[in-house]
């Protein structure tokens, strides 16, 4: 049985090297490091339990976040939002075999900058009854793009029959939960039902975070651990 703590993909680059045989440029691959897999999926964790640890104490930083909250902002959420669920991407596809360092970088940039996009709604926004929903919509634009990268991983395989089982339910498993975070935010500024109050739609980003990261590490470890 493996165990997570050994799977360690080679993690690789890519640049053009001269050939003296064809005599000309051509594109070599080089190994970097090994990727630490169980380490990364134990600091997403660390980082959500950080903040939120950090937000719930008694503090100047509690007062900020409360304040934040009764003006429709939390500005903690959206910054833990873009390291914690920007590992988990890169983990995803880390998973369907990208291993470019390039690729990775770009998977996490992408997320990250799809949730400071939803950091960016909430502050042009604010005391506003007229939405401006341009930041929604370039942070979607952003999201969606780690999300091609994985898909085109994914179809280039030539047999996905030796993708394991475990990895397809991560990634269907996440993709859903991570479109509920933005639905999650139509509804709190349309308004609809209890989405009227702010802080209902914050304890629903709440549940959603602990569901998303708990499954998808317990996902992660069953599969990488199975026989």
């Amino acid at each position: 049985m493996q165990q997570i703590a050994d799977f360690k993909p080679s993690i690789t680059t890519s640049y053009l090297a001269y050939n003296q045989i064809i005599g000309n440029l051509v594109s070599t691959t080089k190994t970097l490091f090994s990727f630490p897999f169980g380490i990364m999926v134990s600091i997403f964790l660390f980082i959500s339990a950080f903040f939120h640890f950090l937000v719930s104490i008694p503090s100047k930083v509690n007062t900020y976040y409360n304040d934040g909250l009764k003006n429709n902002i939390n500005v903690f959420r959206w910054y833990e939002y873009a390291l914690s669920s920007s590992i988990m991407m890169v983990l995803i596809a880390v998973l369907f075999g990208i291993y470019d360092l390039a690729t990775l970088i770009l998977v996490f940039l992408l997320n990250a900058s799809m949730n400071l996009f939803g950091l960016s709604m909430e502050k042009m926004n604010q005391g506003k009854t007229k939405y401006n929903w341009l930041p929604f919509i370039f942070g979607s634009i952003s999201g969606i793009g780690g999300w091609i990268i994985v898909l085109i991983s994914l179809i280039s395989c030539e047999d996905l029959n030796l993708v394991p089982c475990f990895v397809f339910v991560i990634a269907a498993t996440y993709f859903i939960l991570f479109n509920l975070f933005p639905i999650n935010m139509v509804l709190q500024y349309k308004k609809v039902g209890k989405w009227k109050d702010y802080l209902y739609g914050e304890r629903v980003y709440i549940i959603l975070s602990l569901v998303a990261k708990t499954l998808l590490a317990w996902l992660i470890f069953a599969g990488i651990m199975q026989p």
